[in-house]
């Protein structure tokens, strides 16, 4: 299918399809007129990474490990592996931010804010 179709098929604009398709997360094949011509699969697969990126997974991220899902014989077990990894970080990044909270709570409540604490 033309990108145009697969922009309709996947509620994306055509140039999010040419971005994807330079980080290498969609291929197309070029027709003898130039025009890209993309497989019916990548409307579910846009999906996929549609979703990804809803739970936080970055496009590198999904780039990375888009092909070994799909090839995986046990994609579930492997997408549980990856979203316990995802978890991990997210647990660390709210201790960061908490620390951080209490952090500026506390120095709003000095004369200077700025100033180095003791």
């Amino acid at each position: 299918m033309r990108i145009g179709e697969l922009a309709a098929q996947s509620g994306l604009t055509t140039d999010t399809i040419r971005f994807y398709e330079k980080l290498g997360l969609v291929a197309g094949a070029r027709l003898a007129n130039g025009y890209r011509d993309f497989p019916p699969e990548t409307v579910p697969w846009l999906h996929y990474v549609r979703t990804a990126q809803a739970l936080g997974f970055s496009l590198a991220e999904i780039a990375w490990h888009g092909e070994e899902l799909r090839d995986a014989p046990d994609s579930a077990a492997a997408l549980s592996a990856l979203f316990a990894d995802k978890i991990t970080v997210i647990d660390a990044r709210i201790a960061e931010l908490a620390a951080l909270r209490a952090e500026l709570t506390a120095r709003a409540r000095t004369d200077c804010p700025l100033r180095p604490t003791t």
